[in-house]
């Protein structure tokens, strides 16, 4: 979609005004991945936004990896972030780490324990948490101040600056066992977000990372470092999904008390799509356990399973499009987005034959019920491109009455066209030639989970549906595709749209059902309903 198609929004229009009032005479964004599994589609609606809001105003994006949790990040994961996000056809002025700014960040730290408003902590995890209070279940967001009753103070919060300093270098050489002592921002213990009260800075994590190696056995948290990167490379706005609203206070505190360059946030709904795992976390578990082939099984909303599936980068922006940049979080039906797919492949995809079933040809309910016009005993068709024919017989297996042969007699006058006659017929069937088709396997997708939000609860392998991949290994395609190629897009006529897998060889050809012709969610959702 090009920017001038794009319609205004409050993201758009809160940018122009800082422009306007001089808040910033530039525009600078940066996507902040952690690379610790592979983008999701719920990625792509972040990423879109702060590409599209740099583009928009002549501005830059940065792409900056959020690499402050060595124990669960890998290379693998950055050149796959890269990889997804150049393919869906974002750029970027610069490449940036969190881990660049490690070493700034740390005396960004200690300025903070010079003036009094950070200080080591040597209480337990669960002490802190407990300290910090919680709020009573089904709080709503409108009752937190009510709800929530103030913390306590750690006996260590009180710690003299000399004091302070020197525990942290220590912390820093690695004197001190993992998990023993914490560096918190001294804020607020009884402030009614819970975020503000005295959040962990640092903690002491004896783990290699993957760009600085043995250098660090202390590691910032995300709240310390995320917004002290955006200062450090004047990022101008900081987008983020609603979840970050409550964090907005805690960005803006550390970099009022440092009195360095302000980053402003501004927040958006996230994409919540029915039926599509979001948590990184779960996924994991999923290709773990080998539920799934990998991150790029084509029943994951991962970049990496659209990809495989067949789905395009234009119908995913048209889907997030179509979802549009909001302020209230709301769902959006998995129906929408195969629709967008469906309306893409359409356009794009070329025709070809293919039948995938060939040896499972049922008359139901023989003889057939009214209004049934297919190929039964004595009924007429026509075969796709070609003749009309008429069955005569039909030929099944003993054993379990599947019907193994069709014989037809056809009739010579109507190659391509009506019979001269004028006789009409109800139904037009597809085929391949027997003598010239291609042997392909066929692996037909449907979806992975039986319930509308796989994210909540962890009991996974109850939300897997059993259905959700069957592979034909006896289709047979048109001898035009013996020249397919992984990542050739096509639609099978009468039976939906196909992409060739990574599978597939020389002599063996694996196609995926990238999207059915017809919406099948409509059936889903009535039935659950």
């Amino acid at each position: 979609m090009d920017t001038e198609e794009r319609p205004t929004n409050f993201i758009i229009e809160a940018v122009a005004e800082d422009l306007k009032i001089g808040r910033f005479n530039y525009v600078r964004t940066r996507l902040p991945p952690e690379p610790n599994g592979y983008l999701h589609i719920g990625h792509v609606k972040a990423f879109l936004i702060d590409y599209y809001t740099a583009e928009a105003f002549g501005g830059e994006l940065y792409l900056r990896f959020d690499d402050t949790n060595p124990a669960k990040e890998e290379t693998e994961f950055v050149e796959a972030i890269e990889d997804d996000a150049r393919w869906l056809g974002i750029r970027w002025v610069k490449v940036t780490f969190a881990s660049d700014y490690f070493d700034r960040l740390y005396e960004w730290a200690i300025r903070l324990v010079k003036k009094g408003l950070a200080y080591v902590d040597d209480q337990t995890a669960e002490e802190m948490s407990a300290s910090r209070g919680t709020l009573p279940r089904g709080t709503k967001w409108s009752e937190t101040e009510s709800a929530l009753k103030p913390g306590i103070e750690s006996p260590y919060r009180n710690r003299s600056v000399e004091e302070n300093l020197d525990l942290l270098e220590r912390m820093k050489n690695g004197e001190f066992p993992e998990g023993s002592r914490v560096l918190r921002a001294k804020i607020d213990m009884a402030h009614p977000n819970l975020v503000m009260r005295d959040p962990v800075m640092y903690r002491i994590m004896r783990v290699p990372h993957h760009r600085t190696g043995d250098k660090w056995c202390i590691y910032p948290m995300y709240d310390w470092s995320h917004g002290q990167n955006d200062s450090m490379e004047g990022i101008t706005h900081s987008l983020c999904s609603n979840e970050y609203i409550i964090h907005r206070p805690l960005y803006e505190w550390f970099l009022e008390q440092l009195g360095e360059f302000k980053t402003r946030q501004i927040e958006f709904s996230r994409l919540n799509l029915t039926y599509a795992m979001m948590s990184k976390r779960k996924v994991r578990k999923l290709v773990e356990a080998g539920v799934v082939r990998g991150w790029d099984d084509p029943r994951l909303t991962t970049l990496r399973g659209l990809r495989r599936r067949g789905v395009t980068p234009e119908a995913i922006k048209d889907f997030i499009a179509l979802v549009g940049e909001t302020k209230n979080d709301s769902w959006v039906g998995m129906g929408q987005f195969e629709a967008c797919i469906r309306d893409d492949l359409n356009k794009h995809s070329p025709r070809r034959m293919a039948v995938l079933k060939p040896l499972k040809l049922v008359i139901d309910n023989y003889p057939p019920p009214p209004k049934y016009y297919r190929l039964y005993p004595g009924n007429e068709v026509r075969l796709r491109y070609a003749y009309l024919i008429t069955c005569t017989s039909i030929v099944r297996d003993p054993g379990t009455g599947a019907v193994t042969e069709v014989h037809c007699t056809y009739d010579p006058a109507t190659r391509g066209g009506d019979a001269p006659d004028g006789r009409k017929v109800k139904s037009t069937i597809h085929w391949v030639s027997a003598e010239h088709a291609i042997k392909a396997e066929v692996r037909l997708y449907e979806q992975l989970f039986t319930v509308e939000n796989p994210d909540v609860g962890d009991d996974l392998d109850s939300i897997i549906n059993p259905n959700s991949l069957e592979v034909l290994t006896n289709c047979f395609v048109e001898p035009s595709l013996v020249e397919a190629k992984p990542g050739d897009k096509f639609q099978f006529e009468r039976t939906g749209y196909f992409c060739v897998d990574l599978d597939s060889a020389p002599g063996k050809l694996v196609f995926n059902r990238t999207v059915t012709l017809r919406d099948t969610w409509a059936k889903i959702e009535q039935k659950q309903g």
